[in-house]
């Protein structure tokens, strides 16, 4: 019988306990500056309707699966588990903010990720088999964004939104004969919701943030093979430490 602990009930990986951590740096280092008795730079540059800007994010990602009625069958008598293993990769990207009121504003982030998930097949008689999914995606994350009241150079924030993303190259594009692999989707829509921190300086705003997103699209593609007949639906879930330049 296959046994759980705690820490995966959580999905406490090593991977995301760096994330926040790494963010949790950020946070307080920058929390003490704004503390400060400094010169406020660019008082105004909220008062701006629309604003431009670039972003950085690294992340890391894996898939959230529901096995289907197929996994308990003899024929699939010899797979003991299929696990979503997490893997890291990055995203580029712009921002467009729109000013709609003194603390919401709606932003469009329109970016380029870099996504690797894998699947461990785990076998009792067999050797284990892994199933790598490589995948490049443009998307367009529309959010909206709640600020809180400025204290000298920083403010905190929440954003919350959608965002669909379409393939543009992938695994299933380049392989010769991709029946012999896992069919997934071009085409995926996740909910994103996060936190951040902005910090003004005299020429620019920097904002830390970390952001959270779960697919809510099936993932799973309809050809069935080995890869995909224990499966019954395939779901992202992805957490994002993003660094935004404005």
């Amino acid at each position: 019988m296959q046994t759980f602990n705690i820490w995966h009930k959580f999905d406490l990986h090593g991977s995301k306990i760096a994330f926040l951590l790494l963010l949790g740096f950020l946070l307080c280092g920058t929390s003490g500056y704004a503390q400060r008795n400094v010169e406020v730079n660019n008082p105004n540059y909220d008062n701006r309707f629309l604003s431009y800007g670039f972003l950085i994010g690294v992340h890391t990602s894996a898939y959230q699966l529901k096995y289907s009625e197929k996994f308990t069958s003899e024929e699939l008598d010899d797979v003991y588990s299929i696990s979503p293993t997490w893997s890291a990769g990055f995203t580029l990207g712009f921002i467009v903010n729109l000013n709609l009121a003194d603390y919401l504003d709606a932003r469009l982030l329109p970016q380029v990720s870099f996504y690797e998930h894998n699947l461990e097949y785990v076998r009792l008689v067999n050797p284990n088999v892994d199933e790598l999914v490589e995948t490049t995606v443009v998307e367009f994350p529309l959010l909206l964004k709640y600020k809180s009241a400025r204290r000298g150079n920083a403010r905190m924030y929440f954003v919350g939104g959608i965002k669909p993303g379409i393939e543009a190259s992938g695994k299933n594009d380049i392989d010769e004969v991709s029946k012999d692999n896992i069919n997934i989707k071009s085409f995926n829509t996740s909910l994103d919701v996060g936190f951040g921190l902005d910090i003004y300086y005299p020429l620019f705003k920097f904002s830390p943030e970390i952001r959270f997103s779960r697919g809510i699209t099936n993932m799973l593609g309809n050809d069935a093979n080995f890869f995909s007949e224990g499966i019954d639906r395939l779901n992202t879930n992805t957490i994002t430490l993003y660094l935004l330049f404005q």
